[in-house]
């Protein structure tokens, strides 16, 4: 994946939420009568201005991308003809601005609604939830959880997916749920209810993969260690290695599946390995050094080799899980709102100081994720712009002078006094909101730093 395409990944994320947002304010703006004088997507200097439409708003692309405003008429920052007064947005009633203000938040949920709706009615492939080994002494275990049992529904709610299952045990973890009723099914029929319980599980190992903190695995199919795949310029590449290559062993163990022989790998970073390899009949030897990277802070090793699958096996995990186009819609609002909520449970957990501010990202993250997930394909590039658009739509909702959510506070303080803010208390909120949210951007980019640095 090139660095160019990563970026153009996100400007188009980017571009796009904003679009949607931003066009919110604009459109409320404009039904109730206020005159709209610029629509700007980015700030910074214009690339590109055009004036339209009976008000002869100005139109903008600008050249940092990182955000939008919808100027519109309004005393308070600039003269304005008599002519134009009951146009001006300060001019309007307290409903009103809070409606235009509030139409931005909603329109990236109603986005994420659509973008949703899309997904749901295409179809989102997945992996069946079949159950691999089960790590001992988890929560998992002591459920009696066995491998080869499908996950049937979780809380009597259907699951046809790993991402389904996932999705489920990621917000009863969430709401802290003390035990859950899971329902599987094993290979010869039978039908089985496991309780599991969450109780042990922390909400700061809610990241990542922590389905392998409640013990769960998923099945994989047992690979023969045999090479179809050498990166260039790796590890692998380097030593001698190639497509068809048969490990026989490492240091003298035995290795009989592609399991065991990334197990050796991946726990001997930096360390020199012998491997015995089987190539067109003739036993060979090969050294080399795994490459030593970190994931999710643990060092482990690579050497950029991928193996043979048998796509037919392959094939009998995958499942396709669509939706007609009424009960797509209503998964799709479901979707929105379970993921606006978990959002929130996640906030206020960092808040709280239950889950580690290192969980907060910045654009660089965010940027990578959208050119990961475009390299996937549509459908997962749609499943991405829909939860950044929900992300989006919870952050502007804060209560944070100078965000959206700040202005819908003030106006509810206004509807409750009958009068609006002064304009020295409405100054130090912009203060306060300044700093809050540079507070909130330092924190994000210390963290996309750190985790390019931990590689």
């Amino acid at each position: 994946m090139t660095i160019l395409f990563t970026i153009a990944s996100f400007i188009v994320a980017l571009g796009v939420l904003i679009t949607f947002h931003e066009f919110g304010h604009y459109l409320v703006a404009r039904w109730n009568g206020v005159k709209v004088l610029r629509f700007s997507i980015g700030f910074g200097q214009p690339i590109f201005r055009k004036r339209w439409g009976k008000d002869q708003t100005e139109w903008v692309i600008a050249a940092i991308p990182l955000g939008g405003y919808v100027k519109m008429l309004d005393e308070n920052e600039g003269k304005v003809a008599a002519e134009d007064l009951p146009r001006s947005f300060n001019r309007q009633s307290v409903a009103r601005r809070f409606s235009i203000v509030a139409a931005g938040p909603i329109a990236n949920f109603l986005l994420a609604i659509v973008l949703y709706w899309l997904l749901f009615l295409l179809g989102v492939d997945g992996i069946k939830p079949i159950i691999g080994p089960v790590d001992p002494s988890t929560p998992a275990a002591y459920a009696r959880f066995e491998a080869g049992e499908t996950i049937t529904s979780i809380e009597q709610e259907p699951v046809a997916s790993w991402q389904d299952a996932r999705w489920a045990l990621l917000r009863h973890a969430i709401d802290q749920s003390s035990s859950i009723t899971i329902e599987t099914i094993n290979q010869k029929g039978e039908s089985n209810r496991r309780i599991l319980d969450l109780s042990s599980i922390h909400p700061d190992e809610l990241n990542g993969n922590f389905l392998k903190v409640i013990g769960l695995n998923g099945y994989q199919p047992i690979m023969k260690p045999i090479i179809a795949q050498v990166v260039d310029n790796g590890v692998g590449h380097h030593a001698g290695m190639q497509a068809g290559d048969e490990i026989l062993a490492v240091n003298d163990a035995e290795i009989t599946n592609w399991k065991d022989f990334v197990e050796e790998i991946r726990t001997n970073p930096g360390r020199s390995l012998a491997l015995t390899i089987l190539r067109d009949n003739q036993v060979i030897s090969i050294n080399l050094v795994p490459e030593a990277t970190t994931e999710n802070g643990k060092q482990i090793g690579k050497i950029g080799v991928a193996p043979v699958v048998n796509q037919a096996e392959l094939n009998e995990l995958l499942v396709k899980v669509s939706y007609p186009p009424g009960t797509a819609l209503y998964k799709a609002t479901e979707k929105t709102w379970e993921t606006t909520v978990l959002t929130l449970q996640m906030l206020s957990k960092m808040i709280m100081g239950d889950v580690s501010l290192k969980n907060v990202s910045g654009p660089i993250s965010i940027a990578d994720h959208a050119g990961q997930s475009a390299q996937m394909g549509l459908v997962s590039y749609l499943a991405f712009l829909a939860l950044i658009s929900v992300s989006l739509g919870v952050l502007n909702l804060l209560p944070i002078p100078i965000l959206d959510g700040g202005h819908l506070m003030y106006y509810l303080i206004e509807m409750i006094k009958g009068t609006p803010l002064s304009d020295e208390a409405m100054l130090i909120g912009q203060k306060v909101g300044m700093v809050m949210l540079f507070t909130l951007m330092t924190f994000a980019i210390y963290n996309d730093i750190n985790r390019l640095i931990t590689g």
